[in-house]
């Protein structure tokens, strides 16, 4: 089986990296180094790969801006669906990942040349890369850590992603129901205020969004009836009453013009026109006059009806300034607002009961597959711990003991499940099972880990592996057992890299970096190269006897490399 690799690795203005550039292969590759050389400089450089935080302080002193791109081989992973689903350029074959950094903070990832978010960054970078760093080890600590172990050896992906849906909703229903509980506490206090005002609303019998225009207007006609009705009198008088003289009205005298155009209509060609268009005047004019008549008859000086319109006009002013808005269509949403409230008030036991039926079919929902879940834990547990005490016995722990303690509590339901889980351990003999992280030293650690690192990567298609110093604490033959795990672990095509010093360890890699400082008039340089067969010689003839490189010491260096001379 083949897995997804970098395959180079570029680093330009990284803390105490200039310019890096670097091809990395399949299989168990090592890093090796002094101490300061800038191992952890290079691994902090894949960090912001993983969408880890950026600081300006990594920038290397006096550059504008800091560059991390890797490329990766993933003709083989099956990642397609990340790519679609961001909506993201992809060739199937590689993808290439850009971190950078510029000296006024601004922090840029780029995915195959696309800009992307760092949690979207962070994401792809934990689907290509598993780096563990020393304090990676505490995650024995947390329960969380060690019931994924369980689901990833279980196989339980699809089986978890059914009970974190069914979590989510049996959490949701309670929400509401808890919500729902508060929400009616509440309405209980404010209920007899709602009624009161709802009640007051509902008297004033708003019906019509037009009322108030209609009645302001007709308010207006009222209160000034007499003016009215003298102005319409005064105005029809000058169109069609009769004087004292009986003869100066509009009318009549457009009927004097008449007949003055009549008159000479045999001698002037235009004058039969002009009588046509005075005649026109004279219905229009006497229409309007009509109008005006009929108009002043219509206005009634009333009193009573005026004190009617003035009181429900002050009724609904009195309510818009009350409630703080100026319209009747707004007191009719106000009044139905509350009547949904009071509503809710006088349903509000039953929609409480409903609510508790659906929170209680959601949790009987979760709680069995959590059931479910715990069972099949419970059955990959008997094997993680037969696995685990074959690892760790080759690891040179001859007595000791894994256990794995997994209690279900259906009342306390998580996110994970309703498992609660204890890793317990003891190297000695007759020594008491305890849970690891308290009891097991910081070798014993070391190795517990690989061995869980190396179970996850034979049941899952892990991507690559990077440890770094995961040898600390060991020596000796233990050192070269892990060797053999974690060059197990790069069989097949999987990537995994160990930053280590120990001999044992790097003799054991198919590939051998050296990280190494240099210095020049101005500053300091991390540089790392790729060794060849005879460079893995000095140098790990060096891990074994220091600064002096002794004939001992590179006998020693071939034997270990396999080599023979």
């Amino acid at each position: 089986m083949l897995f997804d690799m970098i395959k180079s690795l570029h680093i330009e203005n990284y803390a105490l990296i200039s310019q890096l550039d670097i091809d990395l292969h399949g299989g168990f590759s090592v890093i090796t180094g002094e101490t300061g050389a800038g191992k952890s400089i290079i691994l902090g450089a894949i960090g912001l790969l993983k969408g880890q935080r950026a600081e300006t302080r990594s920038i290397k002193n006096g550059a504008k801006r800091c560059v991390v791109e890797a490329v990766f081989d993933v003709s083989k992973y099956d990642i397609q669906s990340f790519f679609d689903s961001n909506d993201l350029d992809f060739d199937g074959v590689e993808c290439v990942v850009r971190r950078e950094l510029t000296s006024a903070g601004k922090s840029r990832a780029f995915i195959n040349d696309t800009p992307v978010s760092a949690g979207l960054l962070k994401d792809l970078g934990d689907r290509l890369l598993d780096v563990h760093s020393q304090h990676q080890n505490l995650l024995l600590n947390q329960e969380g850590f060690q019931i994924q172990v369980l689901d990833l050896l279980a196989g339980n992906s699809e089986l978890q992603d059914r009970y974190r849906e069914s979590y989510r909703q049996y959490r949701e229903a309670e929400r509401l129901l808890e919500e729902a509980i508060a929400t009616s506490k509440r309405n209980r206090d404010d209920e007899d205020y709602w009624r009161f005002q709802y009640e007051q609303l509902a008297d004033a019998r708003l019906e019509s969004e037009t009322e108030q225009e209609e009645l302001e207007q007709e308010c207006e006609l009222l209160e000034h009836a007499e003016e009215i009705r003298h102005e319409l009198y005064v105005a029809q008088s000058m169109i069609a009453g009769e004087d004292e003289a009986g003869s100066d009205n509009v009318l009549s005298l457009l009927k004097r013009a008449t007949s003055s155009l009549q008159s000479i209509s045999d001698k002037y060609p235009g004058a039969s026109a002009l009588t046509d268009r005075i005649d026109s005047c004279y219905i229009e004019l006497k229409d309007i006059a009509d109008e005006m008549e009929s108009g002043k008859d219509s206005v009634e000086c009333n009193p009573i009806r005026l004190q009617t319109v003035q009181e429900r006009l002050n009724q609904i002013y009195s309510l818009e300034h009350k409630h703080n808005v100026d319209s009747i269509a707004e007191l009719i949403a106000i009044r139905q607002d509350y009547y949904d409230k009071l509503d809710a008030v006088d349903n509000s036991e039953e929609h409480i009961n409903a609510l508790r039926k659906a929170k209680e079919k959601a949790y009987g929902e979760a709680s069995a597959l959590a059931k479910e879940l715990s069972g099949r834990r419970s059955d990959a547990s008997r094997e993680v711990e037969a696995r685990m005490v074959s690892l760790l016995q080759e690891l040179g722990m001859l007595n000791v003991r894994f256990q794995i303690e997994l209690t279900h509590d259906a009342a306390n339901l998580t996110s994970s499940g309703g498992d609660h889980v204890a890793y317990l351990f003891s190297a000695n003999k007759n020594g008491a099972l305890q849970d690891v992280s308290k009891v097991a030293s910081g070798g014993e650690i070391a190795r517990v880990m690989l061995s869980l690192k190396s179970l996850i990567a034979s049941a899952v298609k892990l991507p690559t592996i990077i440890f770094d110093e995961i040898d600390t604490g060991v020596s000796g033959r233990i050192a070269e057992k892990m060797a053999q795990i974690m060059s197990g672990m790069g069989e097949g095509g999987r990537q995994v890299i160990s930053i280590t010093h120990l001999p044992q360890i790097a003799a054991l890699g198919s590939s051998h970096y050296k990280v190494y400082k240099e210095d020049d008039d101005d500053a300091t340089h991390t540089h790392i190269v790729e060794l060849s067969q005879e460079e893995r010689v000095e140098e790990i003839a060096h891990m074994l006897s220091g600064s002096e490189l002794t004939d001992a010491a590179l006998q020693n260096a071939r034997t270990l490399l396999g080599i023979r001379k």
